[in-house]
């Protein structure tokens, strides 16, 4: 079985690290001597995590940040190295669910503000890191969905489901642009998982007048924990998954499927 001993010393930035999967994602990557990024927009929630690498053994630096701010991320890439002196990994996971709204309904604003954390986001959180993983290489993990990829039956998902499908080409595109730097860059598809995410979720008052399609009989598919995914981006943060890149990977107990 894989022991990933060498992400010993290496170092991570990984987005979204205060809550659900970035926070099990650098807890993973710490316990294997990683050294983590902790980003997170609310600085408290990063702390929290920080305190937890610590506590087992590992080193973490807190960086407080908006993934859609270019400066935001400048500076946190600036502290990182300053920390760490080098970058391996990746783990662009920080994202909001955003308003689930008819697209007739749904406002301009929240429309943008949906793309623009999720999808800008995305792109900023790479852009930054390019420059210091070309020196030896490394791995991008993209956190996108099954929504907007596999899954496109969710009313009032229209934002959320273009911002996912637009994390995947960029995702495509990264890999290929980036495959002659030793840098490889996938992405996650994640179903249901237990987190806090959808505490970001505003569901419209048209939508919360309907209740939702129930599953088919006999087809339940349970949410999965934020450890079952950290497991998968462990593995393609490592040399385990040295040759696979620009790949979607899906992770959802087979519910896009149904």
């Amino acid at each position: 079985m894989e022991n990933y001993k060498e992400l010993a010393d290496k170092a991570a930035m990984v987005t979204g690290a205060g809550s659900g999967i970035g926070k099990a994602a650098a807890l993973f990557l710490a316990e294997k001597g990683t050294r983590v990024g902790v980003l997170d927009i609310n600085r408290q929630k990063a702390e929290e995590t920080k305190h937890s690498i610590e506590k087992q053994g590992g080193e973490a630096v807190v960086l407080e940040a908006d993934i859609a701010s270019a400066g935001d991320m400048e500076r946190s890439y600036t502290q990182l190295i300053s920390s760490f002196e080098r970058l391996d990994i990746v783990l662009a996971n920080g994202g909001i669910a955003g308003t689930m709204a008819p697209i007739e309904t749904m406002s301009a604003d929240e429309w943008d503000r949906t793309i623009e954390t999720n999808l800008r986001g995305t792109f900023l959180t790479i852009k930054y890191a390019v420059p210091f993983l070309k020196k030896q290489g490394g791995s991008i993990i993209i956190t996108s969905s099954m929504s907007g990829n596999r899954v496109f039956s969710q009313p009032g998902f229209s934002a959320y489901s273009t911002a996912k499908a637009g994390q995947s080409a960029f995702m495509k595109m990264a890999a290929s642009e980036l495959a002659p730097s030793n840098i490889r860059v996938n992405a996650i598809c994640p179903g249901g998982v237990k987190t806090d995410f959808k505490n970001s979720l505003h569901r419209s008052d048209e939508l919360t007048a309907q209740t939702p399609l129930p599953n088919p009989p006999g087809h339940t598919f349970p949410s999965a924990l934020p450890e079952q995914i950290a497991d998968l981006i462990l593995f393609l943060a490592s040399g385990a998954s040295s040759h696979i890149s620009g790949s979607d990977i899906y992770i959802d107990g087979g519910e896009s499927l149904r």
